[in-house]
């Protein structure tokens, strides 16, 4: 019963860092890298639809994603689709390519998105914290109705805290990896 705690406590918690990895590749850094467009939903033919549903994502260069339509009169949405999206960027579109050049952050702007990454990263500890309480309730209500002993109980939450502390790390690394990228001109 205590592993089967741990082992749903430990799936939880590799969620909230996968949660927190995906929010952060979210945040623009001034490098190119097509998984910024993951995120924009495009109107086709009435329905919002994932861009890499209808077009393909890749690197022209270092600042620069080149985004093709698999249909040609679908450029048009997409280049609106991404102008009106809240990263920022500018596409234009030659012929049946769109392409989005990514602008140098400023010093100011670096600044602020290190604040919105520090923010999910205290977010993603949150949620670690909150399945350690979680955990650790389940395990006292084990020791309360008598389904294990109070030494059993204890180790299982020093092994909860263990999980913790190790996942906490993790998102610590995250946000430092995170940090560096924004921080680089």
């Amino acid at each position: 019963m205590i592993a089967e705690v741990k082992k749903t406590a430990e799936q939880k918690m590799v969620k909230s860092v996968d949660a927190l990895k995906a929010n952060l590749g979210k945040v623009r850094t001034g490098r190119a890298h097509p998984g910024i467009l993951d995120h924009i939903q495009v109107d086709y033919y009435g329905s919002p639809t994932p861009m890499t549903q209808v077009a393909s994502v890749t690197l022209i260069d270092a600042r620069t994603i080149g985004v093709t339509p698999w249909e040609k009169k679908m450029a048009g949405v997409i280049e609106k689709a991404i102008r009106d999206s809240d990263l920022g960027l500018n596409p234009s579109t030659t012929g049946d390519l769109v392409r989005v050049p990514m602008p140098s952050l400023t010093e100011e702007r670096r600044r602020d998105l290190i604040k919105v990454v520090r923010g999910e990263a205290e977010d993603a500890k949150i949620a670690v914290r909150n399945v350690r309480r979680d955990a650790n309730a389940e395990l006292k209500a084990l020791l309360k109705d008598k389904k294990v002993a109070e030494d059993d109980e204890r180790r299982g939450q020093d092994d909860v805290q263990k999980l913790t502390d190790r996942f906490i790390a993790e998102i610590d690394k995250v946000l430092q990896v995170k940090e560096a990228e924004l921080l680089a001109v």
